[in-house]
């Protein structure tokens, strides 16, 4: 029997109808075993998460207001998928555990404490109807002082804490901070959880249920009905992910990918979809339709151009540079270059703040010729494997682009050869992202 952990999203388990769906899903097959959920999400377009209302809750309370209206409108959304599930024994113990996170809210309110409570009460709701064992991550997943996570420790007490469980389900989205408090995982962050427990249970695939059937070739907000993607490996992925594709946290690669475990990204409300499989190695990456797996990219970037006569002659120029940028708190993106210039791709919003400091220290430490900024820059990523493969890639991506009058600012590609950045307007950015996708999916 293989074993399967799965993660379910917010909108998976948003309310009672959509519990139900959930159990029918886990129990269709078997081996089903590690759930991890999530809190409940939106029930409409204009419904409010409950993670937002909980982060609401700790806005008022340390700012001297009343809470008590907000956390009554969670505890009524909690109350209402109980009672749509028939299960009137958990409400006692809502009750207990709201009467505590009013306590906390009063006697001195942790900001990650409270955007915890949403994973841990649906969990526990879950758990209660579904007849399995709850494990509280907050016994088993470590951060260290730095705020990451501490895999190794991780993966040993949570592969105790679930060993000898028939079923379990672990709250997703936090875990124990070094100082004993509650530390959570950026937005998204119950894909990494399920990710640790595939590894720490050893799965044989990591079922990642949400609300779309799949990743897709492109944004769909920006191409109309763009293909999906049904196999895609770890690292084609990671490219995507960095440049703005948003269906899988980022930092839910690395446990399943260090212990060789794919990932099934599933749609909640069509089960019998396939989905999209992400894999270590995909098997056939020269003989598919499309050379290019999907484009990805976003908005929100700035270049700094240095130009200087014999740059290419002096010693330790680029790492000066990039020591200049570093100490001001910036990190880069990119940095394409040519004989006597080099220029770095930073983010805006971090650069702003710090502009002037670093252009005046480029300018004493480096001497150069010309100092120039570009800004409102969007970078795009066209990212495959089988790109290696085949010849002129490069030429049908910049024919296309050319063929839509959209002027490219900076290429860049990466030495593995499975993706090519191109930096350009940002005015131009959707232009360009169909440009693109028409070119190697129509």
């Amino acid at each position: 029997m293989k074993t399967t952990a799965l993660k379910f999203g917010g909108s998976s388990l948003a309310d009672s109808n959509q519990f139900r769906k959930v159990a029918a899903i886990i129990n269709s097959r078997e081996g089903r075993l590690f759930v991890v959920a999530s809190a409940p999400g939106k029930r409409s377009k204009d419904d409010t998460k409950v993670t937002d209302m909980l982060y609401s809750c700790y806005d008022l309370a340390v700012s001297g207001h009343d809470f008590t209206p907000v956390l009554d409108k969670i505890k009524e959304r909690y109350l209402s998928i109980a009672d749509g599930l028939e299960i009137p024994g958990f409400s006692p113990e809502l009750e207990t555990e709201f009467s505590v996170i009013g306590k906390h809210l009063e006697d001195g309110p942790q900001r990650d404490y409270m955007a915890s409570r949403g994973e841990y009460l649906n969990s526990k709701l879950l758990a209660f109807f579904m007849g399995f064992d709850f494990v509280d991550p907050a016994t088993c997943v470590y951060f260290r002082g730095d705020g990451t996570l501490d895999s190794e420790a991780t993966n040993n007490a949570l592969g105790k804490a679930l060993e000898g469980k028939d079923r379990a389900v672990v709250a997703g989205f936090y875990g124990t901070g070094s100082d004993g408090n509650i530390k959570t995982f950026s937005r998204g962050g119950s894909d990494v959880t399920g990710a640790i427990v595939a590894r720490a249970v050893k799965a044989d695939v990591y079922e990642n249920w949400t609300d779309v059937s799949g990743m897709l070739s492109a944004d769909p907000r920006i191409v109309d009905n763009p293909e999906p993607v049904s196999e895609i490996s770890y690292r084609e992925l990671r490219e995507l992910s960095y440049m703005g594709a948003s269906v899988l946290h980022e930092d839910a690669v690395f446990p399943v990918r260090t212990a060789g475990i794919p990932i099934n990204i599933r749609n909640t409300n069509k089960p019998d979809a396939e989905g999209t499989w992400i894999v270590p190695h995909r098997k056939n990456v020269t003989g598919g339709s499309h050379v290019v797996t999907g484009i990805a990219g976003k908005k929100g970037f700035s270049s700094i151009r240095v130009e200087k006569a014999m740059l290419n002659n002096e010693v330790g120029f680029a790492a000066r540079l990039l020591d200049i940028i570093a100490s001001a708190g910036v990190s880069f993106e990119h940095v394409p270059s040519g004989i006597d210039t080099m220029s770095v791709i930073v983010d805006s919003g971090d650069f702003r703040s710090r502009r002037s400091e670093i252009l005046e220290n480029v300018r004493d430490r480096l001497s150069p010729d010309a100092l120039i900024v570009d800004t409102e820059i969007a970078l795009i990523a066209v990212v495959g494997l089988g790109m290696v493969y085949r010849k002129g890639v490069a030429a049908r991506l910049f024919s296309a682009l050319a063929d839509a009058d959209v002027n490219i600012r900076m290429i860049d590609q990466g030495s593995s050869e499975i993706n090519i950045i191109v930096g350009v307007d940002e005015s131009d950015y959707e232009k360009a992202v169909r440009a693109l996708y028409d070119a190697f999916f129509r």
